[in-house]
């Protein structure tokens, strides 16, 4: 009898071991995800405000017409929905 109630704790003990290890990993999975849904909200950011600095600019060198300078600004903000990709995946 006291060899059953030892097998008992023993695989109670191994499954309670595995699921710890188990929930581990799920958390360093998730930390990892949201570390790069930050970095990939980050640099949609950047390249929105550059994005935006740049219009300014070509408005005032007068450089491009109104349409021309739209059209750099929305590339600017494509380039940086790109790398926002390229950081999650």
């Amino acid at each position: 009898m006291i060899d059953s109630k030892h097998v008992g704790w023993s695989r109670a003990a191994g499954a309670l071991i595995g699921a710890g290890l188990l929930a581990l990993s799920g958390i360093a999975l998730a930390t990892d995800q949201a570390d790069q849904r930050r970095d990939g909200r980050d640099a949609k950011q950047g390249a929105k405000q550059q994005a935006r600095q740049n219009k300014v600019d070509c408005k005032a060198a007068d450089q491009k017409n109104n349409s021309q300078c739209r059209q750099d600004k929305r590339d600017t903000k494509q380039d940086g929905r790109q790398e926002k990709r390229d950081i999650k995946h």
